[in-house]
């Protein structure tokens, strides 16, 4: 239970720095799913360099740190999961 209740709150956490940063950067952000395609959120690579570095303080992780092989994540589910597995 306690390993869905952290997922939860990556999750949370993740989708809350989209619409915060969206906000700040005057951005329309587009309805967030699992499937939508990043490039296709309504946020620019400084959005999302914005939101990584938050998420690096908030949570305490950087899943794109040169030490680790990630690949960029295409769509939203997979740079929440991104986050998810760097928790772990």
């Amino acid at each position: 239970m306690r390993v869905e209740a952290e997922t939860k709150s990556v999750r949370d956490s993740v989708v809350a720095q989209f619409e915060k940063v969206a906000g700040e950067q005057k951005r329309t952000l587009a309805p967030l799913s699992d499937d939508l395609v990043l490039l296709d959120s309504g946020l620019d690579s400084l959005c999302v360099a914005i939101i990584v570095a938050r998420l690096e303080d908030e949570l305490g992780v950087d899943p794109f740190d040169s030490d680790n092989d990630a690949e960029f994540p295409v769509t939203v589910g997979d740079f929440i999961g991104l986050y998810e597995d760097a928790t772990r």
